[in-house]
Parts: C-alpha cells; sequence; structure tokens
C-alpha cells in the first residue's frame, strides 16, 4: 500500500525493475524517514535514490557496502538535508551496487557505465516530466501520487565521470531539465578544476583559524590529514595555502610522513602530483621528504619509523603496524586534521564501533577526545560521527560539520542547473541563440558562480560564531529552542545526537555557548523550517523579496536578463531560500521564533519587517565597514552583534506597532 508507483508494467520490458514508495506509509522504516525512497533493482543491481522534498537535489554513488548500502545512503541523505539548507532544494542521495559477476578492469568501467545507465533509467521510468507549462506523466505507470517531475542526479563517489552519461540518459527520455539532470557534465561546472568543494571548506578552516588569531595564508602551520593528492576535496584543499606544513597523512592505500616540511618546496611537489592522472602518495618525490620522512603500506603489519616521526606522532617501543600508525595520524598534535577522504575516523567513547556504520574503518578509528589538532575541517563527508564531534568540541577543539563545511560543491550544482533553467528557457524564446551560446555564458560566470558558492561558506562559518557569542548569553533560550524544534518534530534528538535538556544545561562549557556541532544542526534546521513556511506566504511574490532572485544569479545574468528571471519555474523557491539564508546567517536562529511572538500574520510578515529595516538602516553598508576595519575576529563580532541587535528591536517595534 505504499508503493505509489512501478515500472513494471511499461512495454517493452524494461532492464530494471522500480518501485517508488511513500516513506511516510512505511512503519517499520528507520528514521530519519524520506519524502520518497525509488528501489531499483535487476540481476545485475540493486540501487535506491532517497528523497527529502518534491524538490531535492544530491549526488548518486556507486556503493561497495552491498550488505548495508541502505543505511549508507540514508546516512549521507540526512547530511544532505542539513548541507542543502543554504541552496533552493532539500537533500536527496542515491547508490548503487553490483551484483553477480562483475569483470576485472578495464571492462569493469564500460559495465559500471551501463549498470549505471540503467540505473538512472529506472529513476526516470517513474518520474513525471514537464512540457509547455504542462506536467506529463510516464506512459504506462499507474499513480497512487501527485504530480512529482523534478529529479536531479549530481555526481558522487565512482559516478563523478558520469555525469555526461546521465544527461544522455535524460535526452532519451526528452526529460525537462535536459542537461541540468546531471550537473558538471561537460557543459556544466567541472568540480574538481574549480576545486569548489575544498575552497568551500578551507573558508570555514580559515574562519576557525582567524578565531585563534592565526592567518593560515601567510603563517605556517601544521597539517595531518585523511585523503591524497589524486581526490578532488584533499588535493584541492591542500594546495590552497602556501603555508602548509603536511606533516602526516594516510588514504586507502598507503600512509605519507614528513616530519618537517619545507612549505614552499613541499607545495610544488603537491602541485606536481596534484597534475598527475591517478596519483598516489608513492609518487611524491622522497628526496624532497624533511629527514625522517616515507611512504609506507598502510596494511603493513610493521613498520620502521624513523625517531623524527616517532616523536611527531608519539610513538614508543616496537615498529607500528599501520593501523596503528594512522591513529597516532589521527590523534597528532598538529593545528589542523583535514579529513577530505572517504570513511568515518572519529567517534566519541560513549560509541561502539559497530553503531557508527563504517566496518571498514572499525580498526583504526579513535574517540573525540583522543583529536588534539587545535582544528578540524570536514572537507568529506561523515568523517565523524555527530557524538564525536561534540566530543571534540568539548575537549577544546574547533569544528563545523560535514554538511557545513563541504556544502560548496552541491551549491554549485544548485546554481548550475537553475542557471540551467534560465538558460534553456531564454534559448526557447529566442533570447539566447541556441546551445552554443548559452555554454559559451556558463563558462564565463564560472569565477562568478565560485564567488556567489564561498560567500555562503564564509557567510555560515561567521552566523555559527555569533550564534556562539548569542548562546553564551541567552544560554537557556538556545537550550529551549532546541526543545521546542525537537517537540515540534523538526529535528530528532536520537537522529542529529542531541543531547538531553538536562545534558546541555548541566553542561561545563555554558560559558562558550551551546556546542558548535549543535549549533550546525540548529542553523541549518531552522533555515529548512523557515523556507517552507515562507513558501506558503506570498512573500515570496512580493517586492521585499525580489532582491534575493537577483542576488542569487551572476553579475552577467543580471545585467543581460534580469526582466525574464520572474519567468524561472523555481522562482519563489529562490527568493524564499535566498530571504531565509540573509536573515538567519545576519539575525541567528533564534530571530524568527523571537520576531514571531510579535507578528499576528506569522513569519511572512516577521521576515518583511526584518527586511525593511535592513535596508532602511543601509545595514549591508555598516556590516561591510566593520568587515573591512580589519580589527581582530572577536572585536568584529561584538560589532556585528551590536548591529544586529539594533535591527532585531527596531524590527520588533515595527511589528508591534502594526
Amino acid at each position: 500500500k505504499a508503493a505509489v508507483r512501478t515500472n513494471a508494467f511499461q512495454r517493452p520490458e524494461r532492464p530494471v525493475f522500480s518501485v517508488k514508495v511513500d516513506c511516510r506509509k512505511v512503519e517499520g522504516m528507520p528514521s530519519p524517514r524520506p519524502m520518497c525512497e525509488i528501489y531499483v533493482h535487476s540481476r545485475r543491481l540493486e540501487g535506491i535514490h532517497l528523497r527529502g522534498g518534491k524538490v531535492a537535489r544530491g549526488g548518486i554513488r556507486w556503493s561497495d557496502r552491498h550488505d548495508d548500502f541502505r543505511t549508507e545512503i540514508l546516512g549521507l541523505m540526512k547530511t544532505q538535508m542539513v548541507k542543502n539548507s543554504v541552496i533552493v532544494p532539500v537533500g536527496s542521495k542515491g547508490g548503487f551496487v553490483l551484483k553477480g559477476e562483475v569483470p576485472p578492469r578495464p571492462a569493469l568501467d564500460e559495465y559500471l557505465i551501463d549498470r549505471y545507465r540503467e540505473f538512472v533509467s529506472g529513476l526516470l521510468d517513474v518520474t513525471d516530466n514537464r512540457a509547455d507549462g504542462k506536467v506529463l506523466h510516464p506512459p504506462e505507470v499507474v499513480r497512487q501520487d501527485g504530480d512529482d517531475p523534478y529529479l536531479v542526479v549530481a555526481a558522487d563517489k565512482g559516478t563523478a565521470h558520469l555525469s555526461d552519461t546521465a544527461n544522455r540518459v535524460s535526452a532519451q527520455y526528452g526529460f525537462w531539465l535536459g542537461d541540468a539532470f546531471a550537473s558538471g557534465g561537460s557543459a556544466g561546472y567541472d568540480h574538481k578544476k574549480m576545486g569548489i568543494t575544498a575552497r568551500g571548506a578551507w573558508e570555514c578552516v580559515k574562519h576557525h583559524f582567524r578565531n585563534l588569531g592565526t592567518d593560515i595564508q601567510k603563517e605556517p602551520f601544521t597539517v595531518a590529514g585523511v585523503g591524497d593528492m589524486s581526490g578532488d576535496v584533499f588535493g584541492n584543499g591542500v594546495l590552497l595555502s602556501r603555508a602548509i606544513k603536511l606533516v602526516a597523512v594516510f588514504d586507502h592505500r598507503n600512509i605519507f610522513i614528513d616530519p618537517d616540511p619545507d612549505p614552499e618546496k613541499s607545495f610544488r611537489e603537491r602541485e606536481r602530483v596534484f597534475a598527475l592522472a591517478r596519483s598516489s602518495w608513492r609518487d611524491y618525490d622522497a628526496a624532497l621528504l624533511s629527514k625522517g620522512g616515507g611512504v609506507y603500506d598502510r596494511s603493513a603489519k610493521a613498520i620502521p619509523l624513523s625517531p623524527e616521526a616517532r616523536k611527531l606522532l608519539d610513538i614508543e617501543g616496537g615498529d607500528p603496524s599501520g593501523e596503528e600508525v594512522m591513529r597516532k595520524i589521527l590523534a597528532a598534535r598538529v593545528d589542523l586534521l583535514y579529513n577530505g577522504g572517504i570513511g568515518t575516523y572519529v567517534k566519541a567513547e560513549s560509541e561502539e564501533h559497530g553503531q557508527v556504520g563504517d566496518r571498514a574503518n572499525d580498526r583504526v578509528r579513535v574517540n573525540g577526545r583522543e583529536v588534539r589538532a587545535r582544528v578540524l575541517g570536514e572537507g568529506g563527508n561523515l568523517g565523524l560521527t555527530q557524538k564525536g564531534r561534540l566530543e571534540y568540541w568539548a575537549a577544546g577543539g574547533r569544528l563545523n560539520t560535514d554538511a557545513v563545511d563541504n556544502s560548496g560543491g552541491v551549491d554549485t550544482s544548485d546554481h548550475e542547473v537553475n542557471i540551467k533553467i534560465l538558460l534553456d528557457m531564454l534559448v526557447k524564446k529566442g533570447v539566447v541563440k541556441g546551445r552554443e551560446e548559452r555554454n559559451r555564458i556558463l563558462a564565463e560566470m564560472t569565477d562568478d558562480v565560485a564567488a556567489l558558492v564561498l560567500a555562503d561558506n564564509a557567510g555560515q562559518a561567521l552566523a555559527l560564531s555569533l550564534d556562539g557569542h548569542r548562546s553564551a548569553r541567552r544560554y537557556e533560550e538556545f537550550v529551549a529552542l532546541v526543545d521546542d524544534m525537537a517537540g515540534a518534530g523538526l529535528l530528532s534528538r536520537a537522529d542529529e545526537s542531541v543531547p538531553s535538556r538536562e545534558e546541555l544545561l548541566a553542561s561545563p562549557h555554558r560559558d562558550r555557548g551551546l556546542p558548535r556541532p549543535l549549533l550546525c544542526v540548529l542553523l541549518g534546521y531552522s533555515k529548512m523550517s523557515a523556507f517552507q513556511l515562507l513558501l506558503e506566504t506570498d512573500f515570496p511574490d512580493g517586492a521585499a523579496g525580489r532582491p534575493f532572485l537577483d542576488g542569487y544569479f551572476p553579475r552577467l545574468l543580471r545585467e543581460r536578463f534580469a526582466e525574464h528571471f520572474q519567468g524561472h519555474v523555481l522562482r519563489r523557491e529562490i527568493v524564499a531560500t535566498g530571504a531565509v539564508n540573509y536573515l538567519v546567517n545576519r539575525g541567528g536562529t533564534l530571530l524568527l521564533p523571537r520576531l514571531e511572538q510579535g507578528a499576528k500574520n506569522g513569519i511572512g510578515e516577521a521576515v518583511t519587517a526584518w527586511i525593511e529595516v535592513d535596508r532602511e538602516a543601509e545595514a549591508p553598508a555598516l556590516r561591510e565597514a566593520v568587515v573591512a576595519s580589519g580589527r581582530p575576529a572577536a572585536e568584529e563580532q561584538a560589532a556585528l552583534l551590536e548591529i544586529e541587535d539594533a535591527l532585531e528591536g527596531a524590527a520588533q517595534e515595527r511589528l508591534e506597532g502594526k
């Protein structure tokens, strides 16, 4: 009874069987429940696609977790939901495993492409289409649900090179999104070339260090990490500052140790290795390693470490195994621990390894309190459990969550898809002369799109610091907000590992405010809730919302095509997302609940009042002047809080006067 669509009756017979499920109707489904799930099955593959809402976006990965890939995809969807609060759609995630006899390389590559094509076709078989403003339903599919034409499949682990493959399938189906169906293809934004996910995470890392009084673009600092130079997130990440001293790293093959690197020489060598196709740490020139450095196999039973490496990693006694060295790297006393790999490496002491859901790394995982890096950057997904983050924060560490740090990739995909929707509309109208001009415009805007995305990362990092100060001042009010959100069903304490009210009130760290990883969760869920509520008002259609529609698009589009923005099929969603991000990033997660108490007509009136006050006071210019003044981070944030407090007071007065 929960199955709402299937392709089982389509003719000719499909290569895969698909069934779409309304997850609200499945009583025993593990939390968090997606809005819907499409299950795709054949003798050669098995896959799922989980969506948090009607307009949802997230990648599809080739999974190697045959026994529990749904658990993996569900965890990633949950992260994507919070990550996507910065963009228009909510989160989705898909994944598939190969079954039966799989050919060895190089035949595997072609086999994978065929299976991916089948998986994507299985999703499109049960998805509606759009044409001339009308929704078209797939043939020979009985529908027990409403119109549902929005489906986007971004690249992910194992499928990063397959965007064009997915878009060819989209073209065969005549799907309305065209090559916006799978972002990052040959006529899209290449995330690895842009380095956008790493650059976004780096904005967050820079912010942590600025709060510590350190400029990591100029002052040398030590880094340990997870990943390799051929990887997008790690490789790009450790090329973002020439002051990096990369002392120890491991990936799925090797362990790299360089106890006292020369920042400039090692930077140039990392650059060289990054440019090599399918490189590994074995490609790093050993002659450039500092005294006592080396590259080793992570599977080694005993590694003959030098005295310098032992001192770096606090290793005594006999020759350690590769697993022991990896644990020591995670716990190294460095300035930054940068996760750019795949896997969950940090849990809480209270958690068993079996609860983590990443059996491959059970033997190298450490507890949050054992991590001694001053700052932790999460370029990769699911590098820590949420309880592990809270434990590391309680021990004095500085971090956000993966959903905040690495949102740059999905933010870029969001801009690409929404820009393509606009430009394809203009191609049909003859305003843009064909696909060639469209592609040229897209390419011209690469740097502008990156700037918009990085501004989102920087904005959220600052928002969390401001809420950290607010929650130290109004601790019990923030604890009450957590209770209210949990009580209203907006967030699940169990799913998000939120401490109980009693634990929060008894915290010995109240002077630091709420734990920053918890503030990250509140930031995401408060934005998602406000977005949904704001969509139900007429705010997205009014004059107060229009600047957020213009501000979403790069300068070139604003200058040439602004009069066409109103025709965008996701115009209202773009406005609501922009307004919520602007307001919450500056006024904090408590702002809207406080304003709504004085608003007779709900959230639309509250948002309008605050935005009007913000513009009348010319607050954007005031904030810019504070940031440009060059004062230390603490003074800058105190000055910004003064501005925001004054705006909140003025907005409340305006609401009370209505």
